[in-house]
């Protein structure tokens, strides 16, 4: 009887602690805890993956988990049993891939943020927009959008919204090496200046061999002091104007280049205040390193699509722009 008995312990200790306890068919499966979490809430998010979960609350109730629950990423694997699943859960959190591209204003870059790690898109909009943050790093709400460097990065899933901004910001600094001001300041631009025509240039052409000719022709004209007619310009002024940023334009009229705005540059010379997009990598290093050439105007090249046909008087250029023109109506792009 009491051979018996021990024996059923040792089972139940087992069966508590040693035995596969997964259900799931993947390899591995990840598990997401919140800052906050108490157990109750882990024990709701593992009970689909699980075999049985009074088991596992048992194991962690003996193993002390269940007063010490992590916030984090945490992986389990297929055909782990109780004691490896605790243990998994109390390890150190693991990193994610986050990745952002070219997002227009700082609502639409935190939405993207706050699918990828726990902070939501409300939390992440108010640490970029911090005013103790703004003045001490010499940014405004307007221009902030600019620190941000389109890219892959690893967190920790569970990082706070200030942490983000901060590692964001240390990579601004690190990207903005003495080379790359010092190529700024020949340009007789600013860091976020170059931001500020990098985004116009990633605007006016995705075709990355182009960009340092574009950056070039926009340079020309800022040196003569010339209007920089950027078209980007217009449309996000637009945008602005009807507080609508997924209005999509495939057209500028001439009724559009008379929009009040400071950001409509047919209007008011120099850049405009702020970026209009978050401008690759590949669209600052364009800037920086922009292609010397006399060229001040261009438009797009229908029999080369993508491409654009540059100029180096108004002559030329409105030639060039009578072939695009056509195209556009033959096309029927109207707006």
């Amino acid at each position: 009887m009491g051979l018996a008995i021990c024996l059923y312990f040792v089972y139940l200790f087992s069966k508590t602690f040693f035995l596969d306890n997964t259900v799931f068919e993947e390899k591995k499966v990840y598990v997401y805890i919140n800052e906050g979490d108490e157990f109750l809430k882990v024990r709701s998010a593992l009970t689909p993956l699980l075999k049985s979960i009074s088991d596992f609350s048992l194991a962690a109730q003996k193993k002390g988990y269940t007063s010490r629950v992590k916030s984090g990423k945490y992986v389990l694997e297929k055909g782990s049993n109780n004691n490896e699943i605790i243990n998994a859960l109390r390890r150190k959190s693991l990193t994610v891939r986050v990745t952002f591209n070219n997002q227009e204003r700082l609502e639409n870059l935190a939405g993207r943020i706050a699918k990828q790690i726990e902070p939501d898109s409300v939390s992440l909009l108010k640490a970029f927009l911090d005013p103790k943050f703004l003045l001490a790093k010499g940014f405004s709400i307007e221009n902030i959008l600019g620190i941000f460097l389109p890219d892959s990065y690893d967190f920790f899933w569970n990082t706070s919204a200030e942490n983000f901004r901060d590692k964001m910001w240390i990579s601004y600094q690190n990207f903005w090496s003495e080379n790359k001001k010092k190529k700024a300041t020949e340009l007789g631009l600013t860091p976020l200046e170059v931001i500020s025509l990098a985004a116009i240039v990633q605007k006016e052409t995705q075709k990355v061999d182009e960009r340092p000719r574009v950056a070039g022709v926009y340079l020309n004209r800022l040196k003569r002091k010339m209007k920089l007619q950027a078209d980007p310009t217009v449309i996000y002024a637009m945008k602005l104007q009807l507080n609508n940023f997924d209005t999509i334009i495939k057209r500028v009229l001439y009724q559009d280049l008379k929009i009040n705005s400071p950001y409509n540059t047919y209007r008011y010379k120099g850049l405009p205040p702020s970026p209009i997009t978050m401008p690759d990598i590949s669209s600052i290093n364009a800037v920086l390193n922009a292609e010397q050439h006399r060229y001040l105007y261009f438009v797009a090249n229908p029999k080369n699509p993508g491409y654009h046909l540059f100029s180096k008087n108004a002559m030329e250029h409105n030639k060039n722009k009578k072939i695009y023109t056509n195209w556009l109506d033959r096309n029927r792009v109207y707006r």
